[in-house]
């Protein structure tokens, strides 16, 4: 089986216990994750072979992370060590009207300071069928972009489908580049873009709403400046509030518009970690040359599953994500 490649930074998460805020507690829960750790752990429960591409410190620390992906069953051999900590963020749940927090330590962390002589692309993208990669990354530094773009180069030189979500976070772009600028470089090496007008406004300068015909026109437009890209598809998230959302999915693809039935979510156990739990449950299904609505559906449930998982991935099984795209909302215990 041909694998699935992702590179980005593997980070510790902190976060009160429940929906308390900081200040009502005195011990935190960690966990480990990061958005393309995320996917591959995702990917790897789903029983794919993934291979995840990261930089993490010479420490205790650094060994707990590794062991935590080695125990979800993702290939470590090429994650570069050195004397430069992990990367932190803290996290506090939202609850009904009041939206979760997120509080960044990560600008010399560990795998800020990876380099592109760091990384053998070429031995790493042997076997490869599809290779992610997200914003995130190349916003962190001079070094995460430029070993990312050598990567996608290798990799779209091979062929290799190359999945990406931009997800423009303009608080890390903190180095001196441009994130318009490097996103639109790194989409000349995309295949599937995982986004809808919100990003593809960021990166073309619109300024159009989210509503169906804005969507077509915006793929439309993206595909014609990026002629790599054969799929647009967009998670469609609608909240009530921080603790109720209904969530649909829907794609452009060879000028044809796809759109889900919705799915409401009226308990979050977790928000963490579901756009990326829709990232894997799609390449899951490109991964086995499903057909694009089959790819929508078990992508949408694979993010609807995460929001009752606690911590950064999604540990849904291909059994459960399957049985909650074809319609079974039941909740009913398995015995």
């Amino acid at each position: 089986m041909r694998k699935v490649i992702t590179f980005g930074e593997v980070l510790m998460r902190l976060s009160p216990p429940g929906s308390y805020k900081l200040q009502q507690v005195y011990s935190l829960d960690y966990y480990f994750g990061g958005t393309e750790m995320n996917v591959s752990a995702g990917l790897s429960m789903l029983g794919l072979t993934v291979q995840h591409i990261t930089c993490l410190p010479e420490d205790m620390t650094g060994d707990a992370a590794l062991s935590v992906m080695r125990g979800y069953g993702i290939d470590t051999s090429a994650v570069v060590r050195n004397d430069h900590p992990i990367g932190l963020y803290f996290y506090e749940a939202g609850s009904e009207f009041r939206s979760g927090n997120i509080s960044y330590n990560r600008q010399h962390s560990a795998f800020s300071k990876i380099t592109p002589a760091a990384v053998d692309w070429e031995t790493v993208l042997k076997d490869t069928a599809i290779f992610h990669w997200t914003g995130i990354t190349p916003a962190i530094s001079e070094g995460t972009y430029k070993t990312l773009l050598e990567g996608l180069k290798i990799a779209r030189n091979k062929n290799i489908v190359v999945t990406a979500d931009p997800v423009f976070r303009k608080n890390l772009w903190n180095y001196g580049r441009d994130s318009k600028e490097v996103i639109s470089e790194l989409l000349q090496y995309t295949t599937v873009f995982i986004g809808g007008p919100a990003e593809i406004n960021e990166i073309l300068d619109r300024s159009e709403p989210a509503d169906k015909e804005s969507f077509i026109s915006a793929s439309e437009e993206l595909m014609k400046a990026y002629p790599d890209i054969t799929m647009v598809v967009d998670k469609v998230r609608v909240g009530s509030d921080a603790s109720a959302q209904k969530i649909y999915a829907r794609c452009w693809t060879n000028s044809q518009y796809i759109q889900t039935d919705a799915i409401t979510i009226n308990t979050i156990t977790d928000r963490i970690g579901t756009g990326d739990a829709f990232a894997a449950g799609l390449i899951y299904i490109l991964h086995q040359d499903g057909d694009v609505y089959e790819a929508l559906q078990f992508a949408l449930a694979s993010c609807a599953l995460k929001h009752g998982i606690l911590g950064d991935v999604n540990l849904a099984t291909v059994t459960e994500i399957t049985a909650l795209a074809k319609g079974s909302f039941s909740g009913r215990i398995n015995r």
